[in-house]
């Protein structure tokens, strides 16, 4: 009998298409945990930063069309920052705004939930007993030395003030799995965003700084929270020998005993392998 919980799931459009190696992991990591991640049916764009610098109205019916697509009887998971800060800003808008709920009810045909709760990825680890469930030995990541990179998404903006932080989350459940977290300068800068594709020359020398701050700081790898921000630093770092870049969700994984992780390092484009061979993480 399957007794897994089911939570609805927004995967966005890096972890639906560049990241697919961060959606794969994240699945897997939530079956281990009991959940059952349930995609939201034809969910599209969540307004991301190129639509709402353009067009905000635009932007605000992308992010109330995805959370009118959410069934009332579960919570909806969301793993990117970016994401999630879209989708729970256009929740709050529309809780607190009555005209906005009365165009919301019109464009989609159907009340506004104002018992939808939206979570971040990192809100089913902070209760998970992650150690409890690693493979059996007493330090699965074998002393991993890492660097946390957050991003910025997930500061918070004044209407989101009092919403939950994540930051030191990574560093706390992963070294309680045996890798080491190093303090650095970087870990809530901006990757440069979309604008890696619009103006690249901005973007490759703040990628190049972080990349930097990671080998001054002694750090085998970066970890990433954010899809997007593992795409930058990886595309758009020219350093000749950059680190490794580990989305939160493949090191979790790892350290919980799967051996399947076929199809995930083969995407990175700085290659993984020999690290997480000379650490025993992988045959």
């Amino acid at each position: 009998m399957d007794n897994h919980k089911d939570i609805s799931y927004f995967p966005g459009c890096s972890l639906a298409t560049s990241a697919k190696e961060n959606n794969l992991s994240l699945l897997n990591l939530c079956r281990r945990l009991g959940f059952n991640l349930v995609e939201l049916e034809d969910w599209n764009c969540c307004g991301s930063s190129s639509a709402h610098s353009i067009r905000s109205e635009v932007a605000d019916d992308l992010a109330a069309r995805n959370l009118s697509l959410a069934p009332a009887s579960r919570p909806l998971l969301v793993a990117c920052p970016s994401c999630t800060l879209r989708l729970r800003c256009m929740y709050l808008h529309l809780r607190d705004d009555e005209a906005a709920r009365g165009h919301y009810e019109d464009k989609w045909g159907r009340p506004f939930d104002p018992d939808l709760n939206i979570l971040h990825f990192f809100e089913l680890l902070s209760e998970a007993n992650l150690p409890s469930l690693a493979k059996d030995q007493k330090h699965p990541l074998n002393g991993i030395r890492f660097v946390p990179y957050y991003g910025c998404m997930l500061a918070r903006p004044p209407v989101m003030s009092r919403e939950k932080n994540y930051y030191g989350l990574m560093e706390k459940i992963l070294s309680s799995l045996g890798a080491e977290p190093l303090l650095w300068a970087y870990a809530s800068r901006c990757c440069g965003t979309f604008l890696s594709v619009a103006r690249p020359d901005v973007v490759r020398p703040m990628v190049n700084k972080i990349a930097l701050g990671a080998k001054e700081a002694g750090a085998d790898c970066i970890v990433t929270a954010c899809a997007m921000c593992h795409l930058n630093l990886e595309i758009r770092c020219d350093l000749r020998q950059p680190v490794p870049i580990f989305h939160f969700s493949e090191l979790l994984s790892l350290a919980l005993g799967e051996d399947d992780h076929s199809g995930w390092f083969s995407r990175h484009l700085v290659d993984p392998e020999p690290l997480l061979r000379s650490k025993g993480l992988i045959e």
